[in-house]
């Protein structure tokens, strides 16, 4: 049956892989975005896009939406230490405005985009829902404050809530790719150096407890993301006699879940650099380079909570075939 969503930050680069799936599976989709970090190429044909900030969501949400998917942050580690009130400003303010619009026109289902960077740096891997929480930045710290908002807005008013934290998405859905500025992300930069963009990869330390002395990071797919929401949509808002066959249990009002998402496997920095060299064809030139400050050895996710509550599992678990989606990205004509 066909619903109407709210996605804000819809012109980014996970927002906009969720968007054309939501439509993909014959549902109405509506795109906010400011446009501030999101391209307008990004949205997906057939969502209506409405340019705006989520703080003015209250002019544009009625009780005709079924449920709200939330994107909308600047998630720059290093500029949140620099300008953190930017950080608060929008993500935590601007969700609360969110959350009010939500209740005053009676939209009681959401799915939240999380990430990993509320953990910090974990004691021990794979990283399980019951982990300390301790970010290291003002982005993963505004995103735990928001986890923490949205578990007292469904207690206090009946909202059915999932927060999905993700580990390292990396890939590319068709034309939805990831078109970051700047760049931060290992896997873009890598390519950019194949493409001669980049003169070489920066290896931040190589002596690290893991096989080959650099850090290893768990890579998921952006469309196996993606699935993951759309099961989240299911799991808040479908009453228990859809969910014959094995489907996800429900997420009843008031209930706000939390769950990791990542493959949890593990691929190190050298492995990324070699798969990149294999699926291009080029050379990647690396330049070894000090540890950075805060870099754990290994962060890989346990999904368990997803698989229970979700029924959600990845597919595209290959490293090439991430790098592959990647590139065939990259290399497609600029709109």
């Amino acid at each position: 049956m066909s619903k109407k969503y709210l996605v804000t930050g819809g012109a980014g680069y996970v927002g906009s892989v969720v968007a054309a799936h939501l439509l993909e599976a014959g549902h109405d989709v509506t795109v906010l975005d400011d446009l501030s970090t999101g391209h307008r190429e990004g949205v997906p044909e057939g969502a209506r896009f409405i340019e705006g900030r989520i703080q003015d969501a209250a002019a544009h949400l009625d009780a005709s939406y079924d449920a709200v998917l939330h994107f909308a942050a600047f998630s720059q580690v290093g500029e949140s230490v620099t300008d953190p009130e930017k950080y608060w400003r929008n993500n935590v303010g601007g969700t609360m405005d969110l959350l009010a619009a939500m209740r005053a026109a009676g939209v009681r289902t959401l799915v939240f985009s999380s990430t990993a960077a509320t953990y910090g740096e974990p004691a021990s891997t794979p990283i399980t829902e019951s982990a300390a929480t301790a970010p290291t930045s003002p982005y993963g710290a505004s995103k735990l404050a928001v986890d923490h908002m949205i578990s007292g807005e469904a207690a206090a008013h009946g909202l059915a809530a999932v927060s999905l934290r993700y580990f390292n998405v990396a890939g590319a859905y068709g034309s939805y790719g990831e078109r970051h500025d700047p760049e931060s992300h290992l896997i873009p930069l890598v390519l950019q150096v194949a493409q001669g963009k980049r003169a070489a990869i920066s290896v931040y330390g190589d002596d690290y407890p893991t096989p080959d002395g650099t850090c290893v990071r768990d890579y998921l797919h952006v469309a196996d993301l993606a699935d993951a929401h759309l099961l989240a949509l299911e799991a808040a808002s479908c009453p228990p006699a859809s969910r014959a066959g094995g489907a996800a249990r429900r997420v009843s009002p008031g209930e706000h879940l939390i769950c990791n998402l990542g493959n949890g496997n593990g691929f190190s920095v050298r492995e990324v650099i070699e798969t990149a060299r294999k699926v291009t064809g080029h050379p990647v030139p690396e330049i070894a380079a000090p540890r950075r400050a805060g870099d754990p050895a290994v962060l890989v996710a346990s999904a368990r909570t997803a698989t229970d509550r979700l029924g959600w599992r990845p597919t595209r678990t290959d490293l090439a075939e991430i790098v592959a989606d990647a590139w065939e990205f990259t290399r497609r004509p600029a709109e």
